[in-house]
């Protein structure tokens, strides 16, 4: 357990659309506190599973389970390693285009009817203002953990890039996947409700708010480029360790992955 202290709190711009999650820095790194569930078990959970997949190590950040004591009140949550060290800073797409063109990206998305169109919308402006290529190769790994994960929190303050003193731009690892997994357990997920009717009502919040639809669009355009290796037996493995957690939280992490797992057996390398 790590005690943190009022200097230690951090503050952003990046808005959750389930609002403002306890977070600190502390000698190079991040800790986040559980707020609405087992948002913590979540990151916990899709870092280590993105261990086994196609992604580089540094295409991901990976998070540790923590508890974490602040003034009288301990809390569930994670730490991980601080990646904007050596003079980067993380900028949300928000906030790149809001400073490049004055107006909301979200608004200006949400203009353009067609779903395909919004997401050449988003990767050619992104392209252009950073210089970055193959910014649709990057959206369609959020979109593929997003739908497999059921993270229903990825709207435009939370997709980012990195930027240097120089003005530079690179891609910025894949982090904040908290809100999936029906992690929200004191509002919208009750863990007493049926999980199975639960599954059904996360949306996706970048394009259009059906999971699959976003998948297959950014497939169509730019391809699948993530791939898992993982086994049930590696889910098992991860959520024995999550000593933090309830086993009635843990089973249904462990459930809902099963069931993805069946659903898009087709992103499995075999």
């Amino acid at each position: 357990m790590i005690e943190l202290f009022e200097q230690d709190i951090r503050k952003n711009d990046r808005q959750s659309s389930k609002g403002n999650q306890l977070k600190w820095e502390n000698q190079g790194i991040w800790y986040k506190a559980d707020y609405t569930g087992y948002e913590g078990l979540t990151e916990y959970v899709i870092s280590h599973l993105l261990k086994k997949s196609s992604l580089s190590e540094n295409e991901f950040v990976l998070y540790e389970l923590e508890k974490i004591k602040y003034k009288a009140t301990i809390y569930t949550g994670v730490k991980s390693a601080n990646f904007l060290e050596q003079g980067w800073q993380l900028i949300t797409l928000e906030r790149l285009f809001q400073n490049f063109f004055g107006e909301s990206l979200y608004k200006a998305i949400y203009k353009i009817s067609d779903h395909e169109s919004r997401m050449h919308f988003i990767v050619e402006q992104v392209e252009r203002m950073t210089g970055l290529k193959e910014f649709g190769i990057y959206l369609n790994k959020l979109f593929t953990i997003d739908a497999f994960f059921l993270n229903e929190d990825r709207h435009t303050h939370n997709i980012a890039v990195l930027m240097n003193e120089k003005g530079e731009f690179a891609y910025c690892p894949i982090f904040d996947n908290g809100a999936g997994l029906l992690a929200d357990t004191k509002m919208d997920y009750p863990l007493q409700a049926d999980m199975y009717g639960l599954m059904k009502q996360p949306q996706a919040k970048t394009i259009c708010s059906d999971f699959d639809e976003q998948l297959d669009i950014s497939e169509a355009l730019y391809k699948s480029n993530l791939q898992f290796h993982f086994e049930k037996q590696d889910v098992r493995e991860i959520l024995n360790h999550a000593d933090n957690y309830s086993k009635e939280e843990k089973n249904r992490v462990e459930t809902i992955i099963y069931e993805q797992m069946r659903k898009y057996e087709y992103l499995f390398m075999r």
